[in-house]
């Protein structure tokens, strides 16, 4: 795999032009990754621990951010949901491998309330709607021709009708705690900086080694 090795080649990131928040500054990137089509730029890894310290991973989509935090939705019985409900410490990555950048945001995953998962699921389309009610996540399932049967049934059930939000389907909100923004660079000596939210609710920014 050593002859897949390529060279970073993008400019650094200039230190002066970086905002002191680091929600403008995931705004910033976050747009740029739009504008040059990356795919799926809202795209995350999630990083959860289960009660017996083992991290699993999965990629899941991000649906709105704000000051508050960055907003994912699930089965809540899902294996992520049951780790969060007892260890809701969390990590999530964004690559946006074409621009030679990724962001890692640590934090903590907090349910939003019913009421915000009600008004999200109305806006999903009717396809991902009638998905949420057919996939009991993270189970067991001896053949994928029984979702279609239970999708066949879901569909003829509420032909004509809007489709009911399920109470076992929520969101998350991660709260972050810590940022750090990667811009790939050449020679392998990568910008890397860290943002470490304090107590008194300010934001210190720093380089980090590569």
């Amino acid at each position: 795999m050593h002859n897949q090795r390529r060279e970073y080649d993008v400019p650094p990131i200039d230190e002066d032009r970086l905002s002191q928040c680091p929600f403008v500054q995931f705004e910033e990137w976050y747009q740029a990754a739009v504008s040059a089509d990356v795919l799926e730029p809202n795209a995350m890894g999630l990083a959860t621990v289960d009660d017996q310290g083992q991290p699993t991973q999965r990629t899941v989509l991000l649906k709105y951010y704000d000051k508050n935090g960055f907003v994912f939705f699930t089965n809540l019985g899902s294996r992520k949901a049951l780790h969060i409900s007892k260890n809701p410490r969390v990590s999530i990555l964004f690559q946006w491998l074409p621009l030679q950048r990724q962001l890692a945001i640590d934090g903590r995953a907090e349910r939003v309330s019913t009421a915000e998962s009600m008004k999200y699921f109305a806006s999903r389309p009717r396809g991902s709607q009638l998905g949420a009610w057919v996939s009991q996540q993270s189970t067991v399932i001896t053949s994928r021709s029984l979702l279609e049967s239970k999708l066949a049934e879901l569909m003829q059930k509420f032909a004509g009708a809007d489709v009911p939000w399920p109470s076992f389907w929520g969101g998350f909100r991660i709260v972050p705690e810590r940022f750090e923004f990667w811009q790939g660079q050449p020679n392998r000596l990568h910008d890397r900086f860290e943002y470490v939210h304090e107590e008194n609710g300010d934001w210190t920014r720093q380089r980090l080694s590569p």
